[in-house]
């Protein structure tokens, strides 16, 4: 019986494992290495120490109501797209409301988490941490490994000759960029066009001589405002439309995607995507089409190679005088703690069962907790993960045979292996991931029972937005207020939009005018059509006065 869990990384995914195993009657332990809390979105100057962190300008791509912990909702005076250290604030309440921090050991490094002899029978780890210099060895009878996928900068200079041997100028990964001060009145070369590249190249713009970006493949790109100006992954991520998305041939939903995206701009004039594109890379950015409309960043393809100050394109073209070179080619993930018979377990996260359990242990309980890139907010996955998890280690829900979960990772696992850096790799369907591992965690709602119990409620649920809320209707967790959260969410949304309030009743005159106006049209229409209507004729026709 699992009691005692290691728990690795005070990020998002630490804190809601550690609230998760508290929740199940488990005793976790928290290593950090560093003195807070808040993982990548604690926001530091410096990079001296290895960890990886936001820049200072960031702000969150997911809203705040999809984005929260399941049963602890965002104030609802808190922006619907967060900045770093608004979405920090948010985490340090939640971990004063479930007294969080004194199961947490800050300034403290798993330097190794090594199974132990009887770990066929027991299952257990040994886990060394070092704190100020002194090392300490642990117990415990399971791990959650809850560091992310922002570990290691991804810097594939052997795909850009020239880079480190002819350039001259300064070139660095996205990692070590914090605000725009050192590059001003610069010629800066951005080098991939994801989330990272799009926002680093619009900031850039605002101070830097020239900006370049130079994209890979085709990438398709969105805002944060959709209709009505209500947040996109709000009016996105519905049942209702993963339920078209799943009835409708794939080929057609990929064309409305690309109908969707077209209607803003089209992304073939600006060189960004083709609706023959092979698959759909979505970034989101609302500055990036104005910046290159404007000429203020200039859209290139891939790198062939540089030379002292210039790089040179694929199609040929050459820029010159290029001063810094800026990669946002992404991260890769390791874990240089696990052993080494542990990690070849697992060469990336598709190996593990459901994203999370390596199948081959003997015992599951080893977790890696938020290795997931969903089409919507990771905080959410990883809390859902945890939330399963520690119900396994508890012994609420069992898994299958380590049989069948070898044989459900190769069905799911394709069968080329792509680039490494490439986040995409990772990305899989937001609802589809959530519900599949509430069911197994025995979570997910059932909108036909709540349609004949609360029907109010099934349809907020089916047709509005799939906030994490749903999840703490039913099962273990269950939490009182979760109804009240689903039906008041758009309240939430609004308040702090409604900073200053508009007067709307010229608008329902300006609409009773319009209709008083209409209304002799209308019965002059309806008076010559019943004068000039006989059997037989139609509107095709014209009467003969």
């Amino acid at each position: 019986m699992v009691q005692r869990v290691a728990v690795i990384g005070a990020g998002v995914g630490g804190l809601a494992s550690v609230k998760c195993c508290l929740d199940e009657g488990l005793e976790p332990i928290c290593f950090e290495r560093s003195e807070d809390i808040g993982g990548v979105w604690r926001y530091m100057d410096s990079t001296d120490d290895g960890r990886v962190s936001v820049y200072r300008s960031v702000i969150t791509n997911t809203s705040k109501e999809m984005s929260c912990f399941s049963d602890f909702p965002c104030p609802e005076d808190f922006p619907n797209y967060l900045p770093h250290g608004l979405l920090l604030e948010y985490f340090r309440m939640y971990a004063r409301r479930f007294d969080l921090l004194r199961h947490i050991r800050f300034k403290t490094t798993a330097l190794s988490v090594r199974r132990r002899p009887d770990f066929a029978t027991s299952g257990q780890w040994e886990v060394v941490t070092e704190t100020d210099g002194v090392q300490e060895s642990h117990v415990f009878d399971a791990v959650m490994v809850c560091t992310g996928h922002y570990q290691e900068p991804y810097l594939p200079l052997a795909s850009f000759p020239g880079i480190d041997t002819c350039f001259k100028g300064q070139y660095l990964h996205s990692r070590e960029y914090k605000d725009v001060e050192a590059f001003r009145g610069k010629r800066i070369l951005v080098v991939g066009l994801g989330n990272t590249g799009g926002d680093l190249s619009v900031e850039l713009s605002r101070v830097a001589a020239k900006v370049f970006l130079s994209a890979r493949s085709s990438t398709w790109v969105s805002s944060r405002i959709s209709n009505h100006g209500f947040p996109l992954d709000m009016v996105n991520n519905t049942r209702f439309k993963h339920f078209l998305d799943w009835l409708l041939p794939s080929a057609l939903t990929k064309r409305i995607r690309f109908w969707k995206c077209n209607s803003w701009f089209n992304h073939t004039n600006y060189g960004l995507a083709s609706t023959k594109s092979s698959d759909f890379k979505l970034i989101v950015n609302e500055e990036l089409p104005f910046c290159l409309l404007s000429g203020t960043v200039v859209l290139k393809p891939n790198v062939k190679e540089f030379t002292e100050n210039s790089a040179v394109f694929e199609d040929g073209t050459i820029e010159e005088n290029i001063d810094v070179v800026l990669f946002a080619t992404g991260y890769i993930f390791t874990f240089p703690f696990l052993e080494e018979s542990v990690r070849s377990l697992f060469d990336d996260n598709r190996s593990l069962y459901k994203r999370i359990f390596p199948p081959q242990l003997e015992k599951p309980t080893l977790a890696i907790v938020g290795l997931v890139q969903l089409t919507g907010s990771v905080m959410v996955g990883a809390e859902m993960q945890a939330r399963w998890v520690t119900g396994i280690f508890a012994g609420w829900n069992k898994l299958p045979p380590s049989s069948r979960m070898m044989a459900d990772v190769l069905k799911k696992k394709p069968l080329v292996k792509r680039n490494p850096s490439k986040r995409e790799n990772l990305k899989i369907s937001f609802l589809s991931y959530i519900d599949e591992i509430a069911s197994s965690a025995g979570v997910k709602p059932s909108i036909l029972r709540l349609l004949l119990t609360d029907p109010r409620l099934a349809l907020a649920i089916f047709f509005g937005p799939c906030t994490p809320y749903q999840y703490r209707l039913v099962g273990r967790g269950k939490w009182g207020g979760a109804r009240h959260a689903i039906l008041t969410q758009w309240q939430r949304t609004l308040k702090p939009l409604r900073t200053r309030v508009v007067d709307v009743s010229s608008n329902s005159y300006g609409w009773r005018w319009m209709c008083l106006l209409a209304l002799p049209v209308a019965l002059t229409a309806g008076f010559l059509l019943s004068k000039y209507s006989w059997p037989g004729w139609s509107p095709r026709a014209r009467p003969q006065l």
